[in-house]
């Protein structure tokens, strides 16, 4: 029933209300900061966390469908993604790297049910600072405010590195591989997933989808997208890479976290209330550029991209 709530119409009606209305509070990509105010702001006011708990990415349902818990399948796409990048076989202790690691969740994971020695970096202070809070001592974490496109690691500092829909906010793909690449010792495991657009130079979009990737960009801070082909094959002869890399659309198991991201409103309302009239505003903002991801998924336009390789 939920295919027909989003008819063409709708989805233009999203566009304009986005571009129109809301110009002035776009949260266009400029550099770095912007991207490090989004973030501080979305953790400041607590939103995100008390709907959809620790994890702000998307969640892994095996079915397809909507049949799992929200917040589990958010734990369950972490066990995934382990497991099929290969990271399971690291032994207790190993270094860990999580590349823009929100508040933590992936990276408490990470340290609790693998027995890695977890580091997280984030561009956004406020992330940092939760993440502390959030993670109990015991829990083998520490949390640093650094750029991913600049990490302050030394080469083959980690034993894996570890990275969830951070790629999207970075400008330069080919340096960001660098720095993950670079600092992954010889042998070393990578796993990262990431929302990538379908081969936009082999597939040309349409008008229409030229509005939709636009508002996906500029609402989200995002500077551009690339196909999961194109940041294969960067990742594939890059300098410190075994250059057999490994990627696969995981579109099928992720896409039900969009709709469900807002069922959770409607599931938790007083989570919303509690948080004042302007959480109210804020929550609806976001809802027009969350089916428009959807839309973009569900139709291919957009690909949710995962990818392994070997130091």
């Amino acid at each position: 029933m939920l295919e027909f709530l989003l008819p063409l119409s709708f989805l233009i009606f999203c566009i304009l209300i986005l571009s129109v209305v809301w110009r002035v509070n776009a949260r266009k990509y400029i550099s770095s900061g912007t991207v490090a105010s989004a973030y501080d702001a979305w953790t400041q006011d607590k939103l995100l966390e008390r709907l959809w708990g620790e994890h702000i990415h998307l969640g892994f349902y095996a079915s397809g469908g909507g049949d799992v818990d929200f917040r589990e399948a958010k734990i369950q796409f972490v066990h995934k993604l382990v497991k099929w990048s290969g990271l399971d076989k690291l032994p207790k202790g190993s270094r860990i790297l999580d590349v823009g690691c929100g508040i933590g969740g992936s990276s408490r994971i990470l340290a609790k049910y693998y027995g890695f020695n977890v580091t997280g970096i984030t561009i956004s202070p406020a992330q940092v600072k939760r993440a502390r809070e959030l993670t109990p001592s015991g829990i083998n974490c520490n949390f640093q405010v650094m750029d991913a496109l600049d990490l302050k690691f030394e080469d083959g500092s980690f034993d894996a590195v570890w990275s969830v829909e951070a790629g999207a906010h970075m400008n330069n793909k080919t340096k960001f591989a660098d720095e993950m690449l670079r600092t992954l010792r010889p042998g070393g495991y990578l796993a990262l997933a990431d929302w990538n657009s379908r081969d936009l130079r082999a597939y040309p979009p349409t008008f229409f989808e030229k509005l939709v990737l636009n508002q996906l960009l500029e609402q989200w801070v995002h500077p551009n997208f690339i196909s999961i082909n194109e940041f294969s094959n960067i990742l594939r002869t890059n300098k410190y890479s075994s250059g057999k890399v490994i990627s696969g659309n995981w579109n099928t198991y992720t896409n039900p976290s969009w709709y469900d991201s807002i069922i959770e409103g409607f599931r938790r309302p007083l989570v919303i209330l509690s948080l004042g009239p302007l959480a109210i505003l804020k929550s609806i903002r976001e809802i027009p550029t969350i089916l428009l991801m959807n839309w973009a998924f569900r139709k291919g336009l957009m690909e949710f991209g995962v990818y392994k390789c070997r130091g």
